[in-house]
């Protein structure tokens, strides 16, 4: 397994608000942060509706080696063809700076929102399956002929190009099918520790170590010879260093899990700073995971700042 240096990034920001969102976006940069993801939801209590992409345009204007990207796109909402046209757009704008983080999508009460139907989840699966193909093909060459089962493209010629010769693709999941999809197409993989019901209602049930190792394996197995080119990830859930830490009782009732798997998954990053540095070299030996998205960019930062150019 190669043991790439760690990287860290932030899914969070006022993304409403242009003039808060470049200082967060310079903050955020000055602490040591490689990357600020944004979300793609819609009609979802608790979650703004926000585009993905447009408040990212302002981020990296603002910031100079910020990588920016969403976390990750609802692959029902868009069409694959329409996508590579704005992340080549987005990524000329940003100086080449966009990762392109794709997934299926899961919640039920967002497709309501929009009259959508949502597919159940063998056929987001293949549809997933399908996008990929288009999308790299057209970010990569400008072109793509396919026909499929939920999609027929034939663009000749894009007419724009990505800034970066490749842009990457982040992809996040926990199933075998899209795990084997991470394996063949991402470059960055995720281990997002929470799994959905039917209607997308989230829960901590990824979480278990041994799960964590069974989908490190489905993504080297499905891999092969590209397996050292995929940077492996973790969602963080809950990162609280120090006084701010909450004790294992209070772990153990919200996670409804023992004190020692929560002391062994890389959702779950709490203790002092000397602990949490440990887990997370830990972890990179374990697991691989050098890439780590956290939502509370100031309270982490001494890790951060620990653990850079290591």
């Amino acid at each position: 397994m190669t043991l790439r240096p760690f990287r860290f990034a932030v899914q969070t920001g006022p993304f409403q608000d242009p003039i808060a969102l470049r200082t967060f976006a310079q903050q955020i940069e000055a602490l040591g942060y490689n990357e600020l993801f944004s979300f793609d939801h819609i009609g979802m209590r608790g979650n703004a509706a926000v585009d993905p992409f447009v408040p990212l345009l302002i981020a990296a204007e603002a910031t100079t080696t910020l990588r920016v990207g969403p976390l990750v796109l609802n692959n029902e909402f868009h069409h694959p063809a329409l996508l590579a046209r704005t992340a080549i757009s987005v990524d000329q704008m940003t100086s080449g700076r966009l990762v392109l983080g794709l997934g299926t999508g899961y919640a039920q009460v967002e497709h309501d929102a929009i009259g959508m139907r949502l597919l159940p989840p063998g056929q987001r699966v293949s549809r997933f399956a399908e996008s990929l193909q288009i999308v790299r093909s057209l970010c990569d060459n400008g072109s793509c002929s396919y026909s499929g089962e939920y999609h027929t493209v034939g663009v000749e010629e894009m007419g724009i190009r990505p800034t970066q010769e490749h842009i990457p693709f982040l992809i996040g999941g926990h199933g075998k099918r899209v795990v084997g999809l991470a394996g063949r197409h991402a470059d960055i993989f995720q281990f997002t520790g929470l799994l959905h019901a039917e209607d997308g209602t989230p829960s901590a049930g990824g979480f278990p170590f041994d799960q964590i190792q069974q989908r490190a394996q489905w993504l080297a197995d499905a891999a092969g010879d590209r397996d050292a080119d995929i940077e492996r990830s973790s969602l963080a859930q809950l990162t609280a260093l120090d006084a701010d830490a909450p004790d294992d009782n209070t772990l153990i009732e919200r996670y409804k899990m023992d004190a020692d798997e929560i002391a062994k998954t890389p959702f779950v990053l709490v203790g002092s700073t000397e602990q949490v540095v440990d887990k997370i070299e830990r972890l990179r030996e374990q697991l691989g995971i050098s890439h780590y998205v956290v939502r509370d960019p100031e309270g982490f930062a001494p890790i951060v700042e620990a653990l850079a150019r290591r």
